[in-house]
């Protein structure tokens, strides 16, 4: 800004001629008579107070009104400080002609605002004419501080004195009718003060007989509360008869302009109110979004590690304890999740609904919490969620196959040892070096058929190893003992295969000096012994114990077992053969009178053992026949199981998707009133809700099939899994769907769009919804909208399309329309206007102090300017100056708080 102080010195030089508005004569100066004394010492010391008021603002102020203006500087600077405008650059020097031209610039601007002036000259200003000079600064007040005043349809002089007249009506012994005589004693002034703010003033206590004290005290308030300056003396007004008119006008038109001003600022503090109302509660709500979305990620974060473990158990009664823990999860902690989830979408979209209507930007959640990366965890969680119960059933499957296998080998292994038990013992001896001929043969064919025994018994070993390998591929917790006892077998029977060829060997050398042998006891011993093998085998079929997990397979092993039982005849046939023989050599021996040292040398299978295994073959089959049985009936009724829950989820599941249609059919549709449709969707959600015995029903079939280890169902092709989903997302959608209603509502009343409105727009939607599903890709919407008579080019379609999808997904929602039209189509608070209302308060300034906002705006929205404004850094900052401009751009999204 130009130093308008430099100068004081004087200069010559000629003016024009400038008359005054005939309207304004009757207020215009006696131009040609000498003012009163009294007159001219009020105007002097009202009109030096009036410009030092506005003078302050620019860091100056005069002394003595007809010489601080003869310069023309600091008139100037006066006049550029009221209006706001800047003035033609002054002359820096200090000759008359300097300050003639200097002053006939401010006389050209006031001239410039339709102001006309009459008698008053550059050249009188210059000398020091206080009259003239009195009469300019009078001209200054009437044009910027008095003629813009409007009152019910009265301006000027009128409308001022129309305001005092309306603001002191109420007030005893006041009656405003002019500008001199009425304001004498004082009360006027007081009650002007006491009607903006009568806590600065008890007004009963005021006597009209007391008008110096009276103006004093209007006088002392005025300027130390509210910013006027003292103008005039009260004593000065008391002992004229008459006070100055335009002295009083000047002074009164300072009250009008302060309580104007703080109407202003109150205006413009409840419009920065209401707009950081709105900017709190969204904050609020963005806060408890992250919180919702972080503690929801937090347990899913700790919840798929356990679904993950798939650390085996060792036993039957660990794995189902796992299986209870699932089930637990699924019926207790699970549910509430999925409520706090589709919550926390609902949440989301109200507040970008509210965001758009307070034309804020979309809400962007921190990274990793947007909704879709919460979906994202969610489909983690499912996944690990199915792949666990898959594979816990998987484990029991294991752990029945190891139960059984381990206890097959046990069997197979006792019987095993218990054959084997003193075979070594057996081949080691040398009974042969002192026995006969008739012996030696007879040891020969009882080696014969204990080869024939041994060779049976190969099969057996092969399925002892075979089962010991099967029990380590599947990971059985006590296969070291398994292999271990398995090793075991396998070395004796390495060893007895060694010691059987070497007895054949030693017995054959001695074959040459033996002849005798009994072909009966060798016919016996090699017909007992397979038939003997075959009775073991058989008892151990009988004894062995089977798994079956439907109908079809138990009544195959009933059906095996009918064709065992259909060759019993011919075995008892073998066996009546067998011991008719045993009972030739009886006869044969006493026939012959030959006397038997002892049992049949070729075999240890006595016909007592031989009847008594035949006696164990037929006490088993019965019992066959009974576990064969049990087992029947109860697959029969796991089949029940199964056709109990087929028949309730062939129902429900229909059931499931017919609701999902109509949901998706009535938020297409628009029938009735918004209210109208969020009572029926209200009502078709309890009717929902209602539904969920059924669910709880197939539950409970569901774990009674589960605890029957039912795998399987035949006769539906739906799995409880398929059922919980099809509910969750049946519950979330009809949720979705009444909060898209409200959501329309709330747009509906913040916009003031009708409800013909809400349907031409669904109507349009509707039509260019080809696939029938609320949105529409950027093709139709691009059709919609030249549809609905905007004039589109690619500029203004990527602005709307960033507005209606500002996350890029490529497709536009029937609330992203809605809120798009009413958004064109009505009136929002801006960042220019909240600028302009902080700009009030700041008294014009371009920056604003923190007692400012205090003593303006509540507590509470003042303490949270002040802690988001930047400090202000502009040339003509002050400490502790905040920059308004930047935070109220901020609110809207211009750039960041």
């Amino acid at each position: 800004m130009v130093d308008y102080h430099a100068s004081n010195s004087q200069a010559s030089s000629g003016g024009p001629a400038i008359y005054m508005d005939p309207r304004e004569q009757e207020n215009d100066w006696d131009r040609d008579l000498l003012l009163d004394p009294a007159w001219e010492k009020q105007q002097r010391k009202t009109f030096t107070a009036w410009c030092n008021s506005h003078l302050r603002k620019a860091g100056t102020q005069i002394e003595n009104i007809e010489e601080d203006f003869r310069d023309g500087l600091k008139l100037m600077l006066l006049l550029e400080v009221i209006s706001g405008e800047r003035l033609p650059k002054p002359e820096r020097g200090k000759m008359r002609v300097h300050k003639i031209n200097n002053v006939n610039k401010a006389l050209d601007y006031i001239a410039g605002k339709g102001v006309k002036l009459v008698s008053i000259g550059a050249e009188e200003i210059v000398d020091g004419n206080a009259k003239m000079t009195l009469g300019m600064i009078w001209t200054i007040i009437l044009r910027f501080a008095i003629q813009d005043i409007s009152v019910e349809e009265t301006s000027a002089k009128e409308g001022l004195l129309l305001w005092c007249q309306r603001k002191t009506a109420p007030y005893k012994n006041v009656n405003v009718q002019n500008f001199h005589i009425s304001w004498k004693d004082g009360l006027a002034f007081n009650a002007l003060i006491h009607r903006h703010r009568p806590e600065l003033i008890d007004y009963d206590k005021l006597r009209k007989d007391d008008p110096l004290t009276n103006l004093n005290n209007a006088f002392e308030v005025a300027e130390k509360y509210l910013d006027i300056p003292k103008m005039m003396d009260a004593e000065d007004i008391v002992n004229t008869a008459r006070p100055d008119e335009k002295a009083i006008m000047t002074y009164v038109s300072s009250f009008y302009h302060a309580f104007s001003g703080a109407q202003k600022a109150e205006t413009a503090a409840n419009r920065i109110c209401k707009v950081l109302a709105v900017n709190q509660e969204n904050e609020h709500l963005m806060e408890d979004y992250e919180k919702l979305a972080s503690d929801l990620l937090d347990w899913i974060r700790r919840t798929i590690p356990w679904l993950e473990n798939r650390a085996p158990e060792k036993t039957m009664a660990e794995m189902q304890q796992k299986l209870e823990d699932f089930r637990g999860y699924r019926r207790v902690h699970k549910p509430p999740k999925v409520q706090e989830k589709c919550q926390l979408e609902i949440n989301f979209n109200t507040l970008q609904t509210k965001l758009r209507l307070s034309n804020r930007p979309a809400f962007m959640p921190s990274e990793g919490r947007m909704v879709s990366d919460i979906n994202g965890s969610w489909h983690n969680l499912e996944g690990a969620e199915k792949g666990y119960e898959e594979w816990m059933l998987n484990e029991i499957r294991r752990l029945e196959r190891l139960d059984h296998l381990a206890e097959k080998f046990r069997q197979k292994a006792t019987i095993h040892e218990s054959w084997t038990d003193g075979k070594e013992a057996m081949l080691t001896q040398k009974d042969y070096e002192t026995a006969s001929l008739s012996e030696v043969k007879a040891l020969l064919r009882k080696h014969e058929a204990f080869e024939s025994d041994l060779a049976a018994h190969q099969d057996r070993v092969e399925q002892i190893a075979a089962i010991a390998q099967e029990l380590n591929e599947l990971d059985y917790y006590d296969s070291p003992s398994v292999n271990a006892r398995c090793q075991k077998i396998c070395e004796q029977w390495d060893a007895l295969g060694s010691l059987t060829q070497s007895r054949r060997e030693s017995l054959e050398r001695t074959e040459k000096q033996l002849e005798s042998i009994d072909e009966l006891y060798l016919e016996y011993a090699k017909r007992a012994a397979p038939f003997n093998n075959w009775m073991e085998g058989a008892m151990e079929d009988l004894q062995d114990m089977f798994i079956v997990h439907n109908i079809e397979e138990i009544q195959g092993l009933i059906t095996a077992h009918e064709q065992f039982k259909s060759t019993l005849p011919e075995a008892n046939k073998e066996r009546e053969a067998i011991q008719a023989i045993q009972a030739e050599v009886q006869k044969i021996a006493q026939y012959n009178g030959i006397k038997l040292s002892g049992g049949n040398p070729y075999t240890t299978i006595t016909p007592k053992t031989i009847d008594n295994k035949w006696d164990k073959v037929e006490q088993l089959v019965p019992q066959r026949d009974k576990a064969l049985q049990e087992e029947l009936a109860k697959q029969q009724s796991n089949d029940h199981l199964r056709r109990k829950f087929a028949t309730q989820a062939n129902i429900v599941g229909p059931w499931i998707q017919t609701k999902m249609e109509e949901i998706g059919r009535i938020s297409i549709e628009m029938n009735g009133t918004l209210e109208d449709q969020l009572v029926n969707l209200r009502e078709y959600e309890q009717s929902i809700i209602e539904y969920k015995p059924n669910i709880d029903q197939l539950e409970g079939d569901h774990q009674l099939i589960q605890e029957a280890l039912i795998f399987d169902n035949k006769y539906t092709a739906y799995t409880m899994e398929h059922l919980r989903v099809g509910w969750e997302q049946l519950l979330t959608t009809i949720a979705r769907t009444i909060n898209e209603i409200e959501n329309q509502i709330l747009t509906r009343d913040a916009k003031g769009i009708s409800q013909e409105q809400l349907h031409e727009y669904r109507t349009s939607f509707n039509h260019f919804d080809k696939k029938r599903t609320g949105q529409m890709d950027m093709d139709n919407y691009r059709a919609l909208l030249v549809a609905t008579g905007n004039s589109l080019g690619d500029a203004e379609f990527a602005r709307i399309m960033g507005i209606v999808d500002p996350n890029n997904s490529g497709v536009v929602t029937f609330q992203a329309f809605i809120d798009f039209m009413s958004r064109e189509t009505t009136d929002t608070d801006t960042a220019d206007q909240v600028i302009a209302s902080f700009k009030i308060l700041a008294a014009d300034k371009n920056f604003i102090m923190a007692e400012e906002l205090r003593r303006e705006l509540p507590p509470d929205q003042a303490e949270y300017c002040i802690a988001r404004m930047a400090p202000y850094s502009g040339p003509d900052a002050k400490p502790g100056a905040l920059d308004y401009m930047s935070f109220s751009t901020a609110l809207y999204g211009e750039s960041d708080l």
